[in-house]
């Protein structure tokens, strides 16, 4: 059963609704955290960016990469969902370089999230991920969305904060 993507002022970090739910966020491939929605995260929850950070510094021996995801449980029924699918950092890329964004890594990244919600049966939170800080277009992330989550029968809900 199909799903569709319901669209909604407010704070992603604080989902609608009952059930199981999932945070959604992308991530960037150099270990940094500290702009953008994990501001708020980290405001809210340690787990997630604590996860992050041995996450990325045992890369060696685990699968932190581009299109990875990292599921950090932070309430009985709340999850938030480390994506990696940004490459870099925009405040260190040379004029006239490519936007950090990945679209292949975040679709790897929602498929294996859908998975994971699938089996959680829970619904889906996020912001217009990857279209921040890594410079991508929701007109392209949007159907991967689709794609990777709501037509596998995942609600998703994306906030928009208000004013934007």
């Amino acid at each position: 059963m199909s799903e569709t993507i319901t669209y909604r002022t407010g704070d992603a970090t604080a989902p609608h609704g009952a059930g199981p739910r999932v945070i959604a966020h992308v991530c960037n491939d150099a270990g940094r955290w500290g702009r953008g929605i994990v501001v708020d995260i980290s405001r809210r929850w340690a787990e997630p960016e604590e996860a992050f950070r041995q996450w990325y510094q045992g890369r060696a021996e685990n699968d932190f990469g581009l299109g990875a995801l990292q599921l950090v449980q932070v309430e009985p029924e709340l999850w938030v969902a480390n994506m990696v699918g940004q490459h870099g950092v925009r405040s260190r890329r040379a004029p006239g370089a490519p936007a950090p964004v990945r679209y292949e890594a975040i679709g790897q990244a929602l498929r294996r999230l859908g998975e994971e919600a699938l089996r959680l049966g829970a619904s889906v939170h996020m912001p217009r991920i990857g279209c921040g800080l890594a410079e991508g277009r929701w007109e392209v992330v949007e159907p991967l969305v689709r794609e990777q989550l709501t037509d596998r029968g995942v609600p998703v809900t994306v906030y928009d904060l208000a004013g934007e």
